[in-house]
């Protein structure tokens, strides 16, 4: 599907990893893991770009299937990126593709879970979602986890204010982290 989006525009590649490169960026902000209690390990991580690239896929969507080529070229270099880094962290080359196949799920279980909380505005299935995903196996307090749900939030409503030609250029920009202001 990537090959096809690239045969009509040359630039999408570029726009698509630009895209991604941010939402990494903005991921990986130190306030998610110290203020938040968001676990700072390998699967923290992934599940805080996971909870970013899931308001980006939300939001290529809110124009149904006209932006499809582009949200699967996202996907699919998120998930090359999610090879790479595997194999970079000595994960076998014949045990790669199953745990990429298991992440890829688990990303699927999470946007389900999160669109499910964020559509119904259902604050306790929100937390609950977060609290099984983002936090994993770690025992954050319900502030922490209040901070979070508000901050997906506020940025699932942020995000649908801007013009998704600013997506489809690579651009994104999120608001700060919880706790990143109180400083």
């Amino acid at each position: 599907m990537f090959a096809r989006l690239i045969a009509r525009d040359r630039g999408a590649k570029r726009r698509v990893a630009a895209l991604y490169v941010a939402l990494v960026e903005h991921a990986r902000r130190p306030e998610f893991y110290t203020g938040c209690g968001v676990p700072d390990t390998v699967w923290g991580r992934f599940d805080m770009i996971i909870l970013h690239a899931f308001l980006v896929f939300r939001r290529l969507q809110d124009d149904g299937t006209a932006h499809q080529d582009f949200s699967q070229a996202l996907f699919d270099h998120m998930f090359a990126d999610v090879d790479h880094n595997l194999r970079e962290l000595g994960v076998g080359d014949l045990s790669v593709g199953k745990k990429v196949k298991q992440m890829a799920q688990g990303f699927y279980g999470r946007v389900a879970a999160y669109e499910k909380g964020l559509a119904a505005d259902d604050v306790a299935a929100l937390d609950e979602a977060l609290r099984r995903n983002l936090f994993g196996g770690a025992d954050p307090t319900p502030e922490q986890v209040g901070a979070i749900r508000d901050y997906l939030r506020r940025e699932a409503g942020a995000i649908r204010s801007w013009p998704i030609d600013r997506l489809l250029r690579g651009e994104i920009s999120f608001g700060p982290p919880p706790g990143a202001m109180e400083g």
